[in-house]
């Protein structure tokens, strides 16, 4: 499987950047199958950090060798996938996992989380709300035995 990333530069050789913990799945290394995923999130980085080139990388994830990792799959937002990414971003404990897998919190997405967090929202309000918008994956490699299953394939330096 290829999986993508966008930044303001290659990353040749993912790490996980710890003081960047209030994501949704934690601190780690997040990647997409989303092409366009990543480089609407290239441009938005480069933008952000005023250096660099809007870049997406992309590496091929052996999801065939999963048997030692620790993995948490959120298939589309529900409950439980509303409740780990809002203790993620409060920084509040959650239980450890080498990958996440599941929906990106997005734009358009977090005003109706942080709404649920702040108790404006039921679970089911949210959860009600979220369903009919169209989110992206992301990986979440949350460790550096996930991300040994990472391989660089290449980069390319968006237009």
């Amino acid at each position: 499987m290829i999986l993508f990333h966008g930044s303001n530069i290659q990353v040749k050789e993912p790490r996980i950047l710890e003081r960047l913990c209030a994501l949704d799945f934690g601190a780690g290394f997040y990647t997409t199958s989303s092409r366009e995923q990543a480089e609407k999130w290239a441009r938005v980085v480069t933008k952000r950090r005023r250096i660099g080139e809007p870049t997406v990388s992309s590496y091929f994830f052996d999801d065939m060798n999963l048997a030692d990792i620790r993995i948490l799959k959120f298939d589309s937002p529900s409950g439980d996938w509303l409740d780990f990414v809002v203790a993620n971003r409060k920084e509040l404990p959650v239980p450890v996992y080498d990958l996440v897998v599941g929906p990106v919190a997005n734009d358009t997405t977090l005003p109706v989380i942080d709404d649920y967090a702040d108790g404006r929202y039921t679970k089911a309000e949210a959860i009600e709300r979220l369903l009919p918008q169209k989110m992206t994956d992301q990986y979440a490699f949350l460790t550096p035995k996930a991300l040994s299953l990472l391989i660089f394939k290449e980069s390319e330096v968006l237009p």
